[in-house]
């Protein structure tokens, strides 16, 4: 099967590796998102996924706007291709270009659609406390998400999953899922499902007034924006923004990990405790500071200063002589 494979970062990697290893597969070129500046020396730094098809020795087509770029669009027809695979592309597609291919244009999303269909469907499943998310390969159409749906596969959502986690598990699901998906398309064993838009919902893309911690919100809310947005989420501390990287719920100790549990329950009875939402009502020795919601408490487990690494949130509770009575403020 002759492929053209459309992707840009990291969580689209071991879809495209999954694809260069199989016998039954042929990647003709990648079409990626052009190179950034970034970090120290505003150096051009290649996408994840051009590293991979350099690194075999692959064309590689980075248009600006893929829909009005003539020579890739020439590039694209003359392929000839059996089909083109799309994961986290970050450009849409015309349908001149859907149109292309043989057997259409693939997608693999990150979610079970017609749930959170859009840009960022593992932060917002994350964000909304979700127990379990998936992959869905697609037929693509124009819409955003909106195609016939091919296979499903679904994961279990752990109670400190963060954004980081789960991609990296999602991203090798959608190597395999594609893979079998491809082979059952040839063979002509899958029928397509039609989405319902009536169950639909949205992931748009992340804001920046998103990252802000609000600490009238409950321990769990709190909680599932920092894992969802990692790890942007920011509070104040003495007049200082903070980012709060890792957090747990205290009201959900028996979804914790064994090792959490039980340095919680050596804690004196967090029952008693009550404060105004973000002051530090308690320190949980080994771990971080302890902080009032508006509806639970919050444990602090990892941070990160301005123009600092992230430390765990003892590190932070030593490292500025925390005492309890301190007050966490709102971010921005």
């Amino acid at each position: 099967m002759r492929i053209v494979f459309f992707g840009t970062p990291q969580f689209a990697v071991p879809t495209l590796e999954k694809l260069l290893n199989h016998s039954e597969f042929e990647v003709l070129a990648v079409v990626t998102q052009p190179d950034k500046r970034r970090e120290r020396g505003n150096k051009l730094i290649p996408s994840p996924v051009k590293a991979i098809a350099t690194a075999h020795n692959l064309p590689v087509w980075q248009p600006d706007r893929v829909k009005k770029d003539t020579e890739t669009l020439t590039q694209l027809k003359q392929s000839d291709a059996d089909v083109f695979v799309v994961v986290a592309y970050g450009q849409i597609l015309s349908s001149k270009i859907l149109n292309m291919p043989k057997l259409g244009c693939i997608n693999v999303h990150g979610s079970i659609l017609p749930k959170y269909r859009g840009a960022a469907p593992i932060q917002w499943c994350l964000y909304n406390g979700e127990k379990e998310t998936g992959i869905t390969t697609m037929l693509m159409d124009v819409g955003m998400d909106t195609g016939p749906m091919l296979q499903i596969a679904t994961t279990p959502i752990g109670l400190l999953d963060n954004t980081q986690d789960l991609a990296e598990r999602l991203a090798g699901i959608g190597g395999d899922l594609l893979v079998e998906t491809l082979l059952k398309l040839e063979r002509q064993e899958i029928q397509p499902i039609p989405q319902d838009n009536l169950e639909a919902t949205y992931a748009p893309l992340i804001q920046k007034q998103d990252y802000g911690l609000d600490w009238s919100k409950s321990a769990i809310q709190l909680h599932n924006q920092i894992r969802g947005f990692y790890p942007n989420c920011t509070a104040t501390f003495r007049n200082n923004l903070l980012k709060i990287t890792a957090s747990a719920p205290l009201d959900s100790v028996s979804d914790l990990p064994p090792e959490l549990q039980e340095l919680i329950h050596k804690l004196p009875d967090l029952s008693n405790l009550s404060d105004r939402p973000g002051v530090v009502v308690s320190i949980a020795k080994g771990i971080g500071a302890i902080v009032q919601t508006g509806e639970g408490l919050l444990l602090v487990r990892e941070v990160q200063l301005a123009g600092k690494r992230p430390q765990s949130g003892w590190d932070f509770v030593n490292g500025t002589r925390l005492t309890v009575g301190e007050v966490f403020g709102a971010g921005s």
